[in-house]
């Protein structure tokens, strides 16, 4: 009898650490996860102020080509 108690007490130590250990895993999991996203905006951020906007493509000239030019010999 002594030794069931004995063992049912020590499990029920196991089990309390391990609950422990647990919350305190999930607790950095959630810390880091919120990490990432900061990270990940803060980047998103940055990058946007350093890439130049794309420069405006020039219009382009309008020029007059006969259509002689554009036949060709044959």
């Amino acid at each position: 009898m002594t030794s069931s108690l004995i063992v049912a007490m020590v499990a029920l130590a196991v089990a309390a650490l391990a609950f422990a250990q647990s919350r305190r895993t999930a607790r950095q999991l959630a810390q880091i996860t919120e990490m990432y996203w900061q990270l990940k905006f803060d980047h998103g951020e940055l990058k946007a102020k350093v890439d130049p906007s794309a420069p405006a493509v020039p219009k382009p000239k309008e020029t007059f080509v006969p259509l002689t030019q554009l036949k060709r010999p044959s």
